[in-house]
């Protein structure tokens, strides 16, 4: 993600809009992966017995903790495509949380969404400031932020809600009162038959109405929002001019310049983007899942969101797929505990077993092994117990982070101008 300052301009110009480009995973492939996943999770719903692994309430749970995740995982997106590390997310996503749970309390719910948005954008453009124009490392800055997000949000929170009409209306020094709900969307008739087939327990069906059941009941606006705004950064950053130029930037910014882009207003507006879209991120957190600031309420959901966003090889899908993952698995332990995060065992055996057999066809012997004897070991662990030991349940979410970002680390390509120090003229 990071790359080391330097003053040297990337050797290689960016390739021209009708350069013919390495495709990612074709339209086919996805749907089989789909289909492979959902096959797989229902025969171990089956096997198992647990039925709540792909139920509504498990996915509308894992969406809810996607959610926040993924906007800030898509907050460095921008900003990195455009050549700008951005390790300030968690510190903006704690200014947006703020933002709308101030202004949420005081006047209403859409204006705290507003105000977080707006909070956001102000550390991004505190970032910009910093490593665009003073050549700040983006490193030290972004750290810089987190810092002066915490210490200026707990200064604040003391400030306005430790007395006088905020305390007594359930304010405290460490949270502001309560805020008002924002509308959710659920599609009547369809969700109550969904819930009805997935009572039945039939296999597959019952599990492709438990997930659809999930994806339509009781959404928060956000969630619609944020849907919405993957599917236009996908469109913006790679099927139109401006997304061609503010990549360039991130690829290689002096040959952008010598094309006529002003590459400091596209660093500038990337990153600017990068802090609302953070701040839109803690305002979810703020206003729907607690309906309250709460001081450390973000839990460093900044830092998974880059984690998430290197799993997805620095695109909106891929990007969409690592937070969702997360979201799925921390749902998991939090609803259900060690039971069915044991059945996870069982899933997680028959996928080291594909990988196993997918890095021995690739001829990777080494690999291949290591992950037959991890299946095995797995394996033993399942048939000899039957939960998950409590310490355990709570790393789950990062275990598989973890996991995930290691099988996929060997097919990631970060822009090489990401973290590179630019100056106007540098190349002349």
């Amino acid at each position: 993600m990071t790359a080391t300052m330097t003053d040297t301009p990337p050797p290689a110009a960016p390739k021209a809009a009708g350069a013919p480009q390495r495709s990612g995973r074709s339209l086919g492939q996805i749907l089989m992966l789909v289909a492979g996943a959902l096959l797989l999770l229902a025969a171990v719903r089956v096997i198992t017995g647990t039925q709540d692994l792909d139920s509504a309430g498990q996915v509308s749970a894992a969406l809810g903790l996607a959610v926040p995740i993924g906007l800030a995982g898509l907050a460095g997106l921008w900003s990195e495509r455009a050549g700008v590390v951005n390790i300030g997310l968690e510190g903006m996503m704690i200014l947006g949380t703020f933002g709308a749970g101030w202004i949420g309390w005081q006047t209403n719910p859409w204006l705290g969404l507003l105000m977080g948005i707006g909070f956001g954008v102000i550390g991004g453009l505190v970032h910009a400031v910093a490593t665009v124009t003073f050549g700040v490392d983006h490193i030290v800055s972004g750290v810089a932020i987190n810092l002066l997000a915490l210490g200026a949000t707990q200064y604040l929170a003391k400030l306005f809600f430790a007395g006088g009409a905020a305390a007594n209306a359930g304010g405290n020094p460490k949270q502001s009162p309560p805020v008002s709900s924002l509308p959710d969307v659920t599609v009547p008739g369809l969700s109550d038959g969904l819930q009805t087939i997935e009572n039945h327990h039939w296999f597959l069906i019952s599990d492709i109405a438990g997930i659809l059941g999930g994806l339509i009941t009781h959404l928060s606006v956000i969630t619609v929002l944020a849907a919405v705004l993957f599917v236009a950064s996908w469109w913006i950053l790679w099927r139109t001019p401006f997304g061609l130029r503010l990549r360039s930037c991130g690829e290689n910014p002096t040959a952008a310049e010598s094309l006529g882009v002003n590459v400091y207003t596209y660093k500038y507006a990337a990153v600017a983007v990068s802090g609302g879209l953070a701040g839109l991120g803690g305002a979810f957190l703020a206003l729907v899942t607690s309906h309250t600031y709460l001081e450390g309420q973000t839990g460093g959901r900044g830092y998974i969101g880059l984690a998430a966003m290197i799993f997805g090889n620095w695109r909106p899908g891929g990007l969409a797929m690592g937070a969702g993952l997360f979201g799925y698995s921390d749902a998991l332990q939090l609803r259900n505990g060690g039971t069915t995060v044991h059945a996870l065992l069982l899933l997680l055996v028959v996928l080291l077993v594909a990988l196993a057999g997918w890095k021995l066809y690739r001829k990777a012997a080494l690999q291949g092994v290591i992950s037959l004897v991890m299946a095995a070991v797995i394996l033993v662990w399942y048939l000899l117990t039957d939960t998950v030991p409590s310490d355990f349940v709570g790393a789950t979410p990062y275990v598989v982070t973890l996991l995930v970002l290691s099988v996929s680390a060997q097919r990631l390509r970060m822009p090489k101008a990401d973290g590179m120090r630019y100056r106007k003229g540098q190349g002349k």
